[in-house]
């Protein structure tokens, strides 16, 4: 463990200086920036979520008072568990380099030492500040009352995408021109998180935020004209539904849903809208249509539809579902996995659905590792005669096609292969996490992460596919639950399609009424593959009302089951890698687009 003792700051100089001294020349209310000292604290873990079990392995942090560097604290944390293979390839950080290094037992009472009376700076802060208190909660120890600013959540109401593509560490690093560049190492990270503080602070002064209470507070500012169209909302009502900001030639601008439209579709005329783009939408709007929906899950519902439909030029989610890609295991004498557009009534398995061509290809590549199956395109006979190619060469296939690989021997490896993507990826998980562990003892970082994410590509794709299926095959599910105000939302779900919502009137005997909503439902086919009668967005968002708290199954007809050894039990450790390349990789394939445009000129 290291904290470095008290010192000037050295790492930017004048440049440091310079942003600070834009700030002295306000006649100041509250607690000056330049007076306040922040503690700006950067973790590593072994996963995304201390309640479940994950644990710290380095905290680095860095205090800093008008732009000076007053000290920096480093250490190691032994998480006493193994590091995955995940994290390891992620951070660099290995179970050898923490076997001599403090427990938390020791390493948080000295961090909280350190940055005892100043303000807690984080990127993404509940994450690292959720693991600190977890473990001062494990310590028995009352929490310092640490008033806590987080950069992303600032950031995101500050930069616009000509700043920067998004909001990670690393493309703000980027755009405000770090001395460090973040690399998920602690400290690191901590220092590239103080120089985008700074960029920030910058950036604000000059819109008069320069006391710690403007910048908790600060908005982007309303205009006049987004002002003067308060009216728009007020023929609205305070019911649940879905609202459409239209032009003044009707055309869908926007679509979005609220519990309350009237308050909603009020909030994007006032500071409470702090997306710039919104202000822009606002400008060109002359009508708001309000449609008021029975309960909340209906109103969600309806909004994907209508995004599907109108495709608003301000919506940046959920308009083109019909762009998905599936994994097809064939039907035929030699079976071979296929890359396809949509779900055929041809007897086949599908992996799926994909949003992005490029994660599904790492599912495809994640398979044909762990089962060596023919990745040719050519129809084989059922006794083919034909030169094994470089892939048998490269024992990367069993080759059929000369003979090498019986029927028999073929036919058991495909049905392990229909296994893992129905029912058990256990197969595919073994024997990817053992060429991980191979190359991370190699230290072959990058080729560790390459199959890292076809493995989380395949998991979440299987995963989805099963938890789909379960739904779509039975032909209807009629669920109920208490809303706040202790009425009956009920909703009926056809084939994964939502077919009908309502709320039981008070007084109404509620087996009648629920007899009249059945029969009234929209009626629903039944089809082929996961998602046959509703996109997957759509039967994903049942789903989670579903499996929310205080449902109670009024009637199922079919069988509504998921595998107990399917793929959703290994996503835990996936996913808490994914947030964190979310909020510091650059150039991800996947971007979250967080920021917003800047206003036309």
């Amino acid at each position: 463990m290291s904290s470095t003792a008290i010192r000037p700051h050295r790492r930017e100089g004048s440049a440091a200086v310079s942003r600070w001294e834009s700030q002295r020349s306000f006649d100041e209310l509250g607690r000056p920036l330049r007076d306040i000292t922040f503690c700006v604290v950067d973790l590593e873990t072994t996963g995304g979520s201390a309640a479940a079990g994950s644990m710290i392995t380095e905290i680095g942090a860095v205090k800093v008072r008008g732009g000076e560097v007053l000290g920096e604290f480093q250490t190691l944390v032994n998480p006493q568990a193994h590091i995955p293979a995940f994290i390891a390839v992620l951070t660099g950080i290995t179970d050898s380099m923490v076997a001599t290094a403090p427990p938390i037992e020791s390493a948080l009472p000295a961090f909280l030492e350190f940055a005892a009376g100043c303000v807690l700076v984080a990127h993404n802060a509940p994450f690292d500040i959720g693991f600190l208190q977890h473990f001062n909660a494990q310590q028995g120890r009352a929490w310092p009352a640490f008033e806590v600013l987080d950069t992303a959540k600032l950031a995101r109401r500050v930069i616009t995408r000509d700043d920067a593509p998004n909001c990670k560490l690393s493309s703000l690093a980027q755009a405000f021109g770090a001395t460090t560049t973040p690399n998920h190492r602690a400290l690191s990270d901590a220092r590239a998180t103080v120089d985008v503080l700074h960029g920030l602070m910058e950036r604000l002064g000059g819109v008069g935020v320069h006391t710690l209470e403007e910048l908790q507070t600060f908005s982007s500012r309303v205009t006049t004209a987004q002002r003067k169209k308060r009216h728009l909302a007020e023929t609205l009502p305070h019911a649940p539904g879905v609202y459409l900001f239209r032009d003044d030639q009707a055309r869908v601008l926007y679509v979005g849903t609220s519990k309350d439209l009237r308050a909603r579709v009020r909030s994007y005329f006032t500071a409470s809208e702090t997306r710039s783009r919104m202000g822009e939408m606002v400008g060109i709007a002359t009508a708001v249509q309000g449609i008021e929906c029975a309960t909340p899950l209906e109103a969600a519902v309806r909004e994907l539809r209508l995004i599907a439909e109108h495709k608003p030029r301000y919506n940046r989610r959920s308009r083109f579902p019909e762009k998905v890609h599936f994994l097809k295991l064939t039907r035929e004498p030699w079976p071979r996995l296929s890359l396809v557009k949509q779900v055929l009534d041809d007897d086949a398995d599908y992996l799926g659905p994909f949003s992005s061509k490029k994660v599904a290809e790492r599912s495809l590549a994640a398979l044909h590792e762990a089962f060596p199956i023919r990745q040719c395109n050519d129809r084989l006979p059922r006794v083919p005669a034909k030169a094994a190619c470089v892939l048998a060469e490269m024992a990367r296939c069993v080759a059929p096609c000369d003979g090498t690989t019986g029927p028999e021997v073929y036919a058991a490896l495909v049905a392990q292969l229909r296994d893992s993507l129905l029912r058990n990826p256990d197969e595919v998980v073994e024997t990817i996490n053992e060429r991980m562990e191979r190359l991370v003892a190699d230290e072959r970082f990058e080729e560790a992460a390459v199959h890292r994410d076809r493995l989380a590509g395949f998991l979440r794709a299987a995963a989805r596919t099963q938890r789909l299926s379960a739904l779509t095959r039975c032909p209807e599910v009629v669920a109920a639950r208490r809303d706040d105000a202790g009425r009956w939302e009920v909703h009926v779900v056809r084939h994964g399609r939502l077919a009908a919502a309502g709320v039981i009137p008070p007084g109404a005997d509620a087996q009648t009424w629920v007899s009249g909503l059945q029969a009234s439902a929209e009626t629903v086919l039944p089809g082929h593959g996961p998602t046959p009668a509703a996109t997957a967005e759509e039967s994903e968002q049942v789903l989670r009302w579903l499996e929310s708290d205080g449902i109670r199954l009024i009637d199922v007809a079919g069988e509504w089951t998921c595998p107990i050894a399917g793929a959703g039990r290994h996503l835990a450790v996936h996913d808490a890698v994914q947030r964190s390349r979310e909020s510091l990789v650059p150039f991800d394939e996947r971007r979250e687009l967080t920021v917003v445009h800047r206003p036309a000129r």
